[in-house]
């Protein structure tokens, strides 16, 4: 489901988090933009794949940032149940869930803790049930 309202609370994707310092249009951000221990858990891995030393330095950066900014949501037993239900949706939608686990992940602690999720690449959330997706204006597209 994608809604358009506003919320003072939301959690904001991986992506959407990399892309924080890029996007234009604030309000389409969350008052109070949590992430989840998902997102810390892949922005961790890519200090340790960058290709060069530049790039490594910007994600450490951003790595550090995001654990000084942000307590992250658990992937807690709450979110499991709703990880099954997420699953199961993405599988009634004819994507596999598997090549969407960490989105999958993150939207069931979204859904959990009944929070919207807020994103700029919603596709990578459809077929999801229950979720409230509220989609961002990607900065590097026009």
């Amino acid at each position: 489901m994608i809604s358009s309202s506003s919320n003072s609370r939301g959690v904001i994707d991986t992506n959407t988090v990399i892309l924080l310092e890029k996007i234009i249009d604030v309000s389409a951000l969350p008052q109070e933009p949590m992430i989840t221990s998902v997102t810390l858990a892949e922005l961790s891995v890519g200090p340790l794949v960058a290709s060069n030393p530049q790039e490594q330095a910007i994600r450490q950066l951003r790595l550090q940032q995001a654990e000084s900014d942000f307590h992250p949501l658990p992937f807690d037993a709450a979110a499991a149940r709703s990880f099954g239900r997420v699953s199961a949706s993405l599988r009634r939608g004819g994507r596999k869930s598997q090549a969407r686990a960490f989105d999958a992940m993150i939207a069931a602690i979204a859904i959990s803790n009944n929070l919207p999720l807020f994103t700029c690449n919603p596709t990578d959330f459809e077929n999801i049930e229950d979720l409230d997706l509220r989609p961002i204006p990607h900065p590097d597209l026009p």
